[in-house]
């Protein structure tokens, strides 16, 4: 076997895994769902912010028939500068602030990313957290710290790592597992990995667990794929 044909094999069992992560989790209550979409927006992430903004209608447009989703973007970059904006309900709303926003070098900050989340979620229920990083800088004990608060206040974080940095793959495996989420790599290069992620996500904040297996009846090949895993 290729290694090309070992790194597809083992991208498929990390979605399959993912997958039924999300099929497993509880079932969210109705009404729009609140979603924090975070980016590491410092220098290594050009390409892939840039992706970002391609992909991002994914979000709304899987969710369109199960009561709808709001987003805020937040994001980080530069020396210690950190964003978060409002929450909009609208693909075309979230395009444009993506598209106001370049990547600068700088550390991570996704302690940062997960207390705002922590904040967000005390004040009204955010459905879920997705992150999308290639590194972590940062003590793991305090992200661990916040990640299990989020897990209380049942708030799951999806961090989704570009790229095979170790140390990341632990860190997010961690964070991920103490807030109750699931964590994926992907591949800058396979966009639809990506979006995949990003829309089964989507579908979960909105519509909960059973929304997602419900979700593959009208959609891609690739999204019926991914749902025939998990049944």
């Amino acid at each position: 076997m290729s290694d090309k044909e070992l790194r597809n094999k083992s991208d498929k069992q990390s979605i399959d895994q993912f997958i039924h992560q999300v099929r497993n989790m509880p079932k969210q209550g109705g009404g729009p769902g609140r979603l924090i979409f975070a980016l590491d927006a410092t220098a290594s992430r050009g390409a892939t912010w840039d992706q970002a903004c391609h992909l991002q209608s994914e979000l709304f447009l899987a969710t369109r028939d199960l009561g709808g989703l709001v987003i805020q973007l937040c994001y980080y970059r530069g020396f210690g500068e950190f964003k978060a904006t409002e929450f909009v309900g609208e693909t075309g709303q979230l395009l444009n602030l993506m598209n106001g926003v370049s990547c600068l070098g700088g550390r991570t900050q996704i302690s940062r990313v997960l207390a705002h989340a922590r904040k967000e979620t005390r004040a009204k229920t955010v459905k879920a957290v997705v992150f999308i990083g290639d590194c972590c800088e940062e003590a793991v004990d305090e992200l661990c710290h916040i990640a299990g608060e989020l897990g209380m206040l049942r708030t799951p974080v999806f961090m989704f790592q570009e790229g095979a940095d170790a140390h990341a793959r632990a860190v997010f495996q961690q964070v991920s597992k103490l807030s109750g989420g699931a964590y994926a790599p992907f591949d800058r290069n396979s966009p639809q990995m990506l979006k995949d992620l990003m829309a089964a996500v989507a579908v979960y904040a909105s519509g909960g667990a059973k929304a997602l297996q419900d979700y593959s009846s009208g959609s891609s090949p690739e999204v019926k794929r991914l749902t025939q895993q998990i049944r």
